[in-house]
């Protein structure tokens, strides 16, 4: 079967033994790659209810049958674990040379686990495998490590790497690649980390295993124009998701003051005008011709990598108004392996809960030097930094009464960078994403401000469902980015015909729809299975979108309506074939093929 190796690297840190395992057939067809294989492999080597910290839990580096390919913006894996953040399913998404290599060293996933009696790496080169010591590693930035190992390897070579957040176990902890690349928001970093493994080389020199090379060649090379040919694509160059600052500013949906406001009276002072004006260089992902690395000189005078994402939440979420300002944090979050997003939202609750007196420690909006601190000491657990990263569903629990409501996460992951007080769909898609709240599986909001905006309609949940199939089923799985697709609208047929091409299947849209659902419903039972005591609630957003309506901007006096939003989610669950209370229902399970995972959730109770 061409499209995949059908076999994973199983490496067992304890022992320090590997050994390769045989995919079995129906699993691929049935999963596709990348976060489906990962979540069927979870699913099957956890122990229900581990810690996400021990030996016991399961790392997962997994690609897709298109990931590392010569076709637009191919060089795309997943890592994904149990989340030490959410206790539930947790992956990222991160470009890096390291899924070209993986693709080329013989394997769709490499499977972790374990814990090293000292700090190791791994290396990878088609069948040697090693487990090689990293003391001289261990307590490195995550850029320090990339050069050590690559004067020690080549620059040849894939590498993903942690710095001293996930050595340290911050529960936001990422895995960093090319100094600047960073993924895995649940704390994938951390579980890294908990196993003493400080990085993972790959070299790979095998040839991909393609059904059709010369067809998939002369599509790709009409998708590549395709792209450049759209009529965004200069003003893509020029700013690329740096453009959304502005453009939530307008919306009424930029995040500001821990997500109080949607609209900020400075944010052209951190805006893609102006990163436009600063930019030194752009970067890419292996085989992109549509680079989103916009980097500019921060206030230190170093090289830092911008998007859309952190700059909202380390500059309009905490009013830090000064791009070069926030472009340090940034810098300093991808060297010690944090999370921007999280990190944003964390420093934005401490500066609220400050301002409020939840806590004696005074933590200023906008301070820029007690954020530049707060940032190392979140890195390395030191002081006020411990409590900053354990996350924001934690410190909320500790600091208790109204804290709880001004707390922004969903099921433990922090809120990425678009406000719903007044953006029911997208306030949905946050609380049904399977990782927690993140953008990535549904960025619906730009459908909803296109039409009726403030409307709980039918027609927003089956768009929900319909851009959650393909963006967090069907990407997520290929595994390729989404963004040739959502910003400069290249037809998502040329994804089937690529596939076609390498598998030598002919895929259609049902058979992915049908992947993607059974992905997003097992994923759904983990988080069941992992869960004491289960209930639909984990699917609300924050609190504050429901209670603290806008005192700013156009949708002044705006929240979300509790009852509408009920009704939404239970219209979602329905066309996903769940309950009433989210739980995936047996004739679901049959019809997809997930009846292994029913004496589970009979175990827990939620099936009779």
């Amino acid at each position: 079967m061409k499209g995949w190796w059908g076999r994973l690297l199983r490496v067992d840190l304890s022992r320090g033994k590997t050994s390769v395992v045989d995919i079995d057939k129906r699993i691929l067809l049935d999963y596709i790659g990348g976060r489906g294989l990962a979540i069927r492999i979870l699913w099957e080597y956890n122990p229900p209810g581990v810690d996400p910290l021990s030996p016991y839990n399961t790392l997962v580096i997994a690609s897709g049958p298109l990931s590392g390919l010569p076709l637009p913006s191919s060089g795309k894996l997943v890592v994904a674990s149990k989340s030490p953040l959410t206790n539930g399913y947790g992956d990222g998404n991160i470009g890096s040379m390291a899924s070209y290599h993986l693709k080329r060293a013989g394997f769709d996933a490499i499977v972790i686990q374990g814990k090293a009696k000292k700090p190791v790496y791994l290396y990878i080169e088609n069948d040697k495998v090693s487990i090689n010591p990293a003391d001289d590693l261990w307590g490195l930035d995550s850029f320090s490590v990339e050069d050590k190992l690559v004067r020690e390897h080549g620059k040849n070579v894939g590498i993903l790497t942690i710095g001293p957040a996930g050595e340290k176990m911050v529960r936001y902890a990422t895995v960093v690649s090319q100094k600047g690349r960073s993924g895995g928001r649940p704390g994938i970093g951390a579980v890294m980390g908990s196993k003493n493994l400080k990085a993972v080389v790959i070299k790979g020199t095998l040839q991909p295993p393609v059904h059709d090379l010369d067809s998939l060649r002369k599509t790709a090379e009409e998708a590549y124009k395709k792209i450049m040919e759209a009529e965004g694509y200069d003003y893509w160059v020029r700013q690329g998701t740096m453009a959304t600052i502005v453009w939530s500013q307008q919306n009424s949906v930029l995040p500001t003051m821990n997500f109080r406001e949607g609209v900020w009276e400075e944010y052209e002072g951190i805006s893609g005008d102006l990163m436009e004006k600063l930019k030194v260089d752009r970067r890419a992902c292996p085989y992109c011709n549509m680079g989103c690395g916009n980097v500019i000189k921060d206030e230190l005078d170093e090289l830092s990598e911008l998007d859309y994402e952190n700059v909202a939440m380390l500059g309009s979420n905490i009013l830090l108004g000064d791009l070069r300002k926030v472009a340090d944090i940034n810098k300093l979050a991808d060297k010690y392996g944090l999370d921007t997003i999280s990190l944003g939202n964390s420093i934005g609750f401490l500066m609220e809960a400050s301002e409020k007196g939840f806590v004696r420690e005074r933590v200023e909006w906008g301070d820029y030097k007690v954020v530049r601190e707060l940032t190392e000491d979140v890195a390395f657990r030191r002081g006020l930094g411990g409590f900053l990263a354990e996350g924001v569903m934690r410190m909320s629990t500790a600091l208790g009464g109204e804290a709880l409501e001004f707390a922004m996460h969903v099921k433990g992951l922090e809120v990425s960078a678009y406000d719903c007080h007044a953006a029911p769909a997208m306030a949905l898609a946050y609380g049904t994403s399977p990782i927690g709240a993140h953008h990535k599986d549904a960025w619906i909001i730009s459908y909803e401000v296109r039409t009726d905006r403030l409307g709980y309609t039918r027609e927003k949940v089956e768009m929900l469902v319909y851009l959650q199939d393909v963006r967090g089923g069907m990407f997520e799985s290929l595994t390729v980015c989404r963004l040739p697709w959502v910003e400069l609208g290249l037809d998502l047929d040329y994804y089937l015909k690529m596939l076609s091409h390498v598998t030598g299947i002919e895929w259609s849209w049902g058979m992915i729809r049908e992947v993607a659902n059974r992905i997003y419903t097992l994923i759904r039972a983990f988080w069941i299975r992992e869960f004491d005591g289960w209930s639909k609630y984990y699917d609300y957003p924050p609190a504050r979108w429901f209670k603290h309506p806008l005192t700013k901007g156009p949708y002044k006096g705006v929240k979300l309506d509790p009852a509408k939003y009920e009704q939404m989610l239970q219209e979602y669950y329905a066309l996903r074939g769940w309950d009433s209370n989210g739980v995936p229902k047996p004739e679901t399970l049959s019809k997809l093929g997930l009846t292994f995972v029913e004496d589970a959730l009979k175990r827990v109770g939620v099936l009779v």
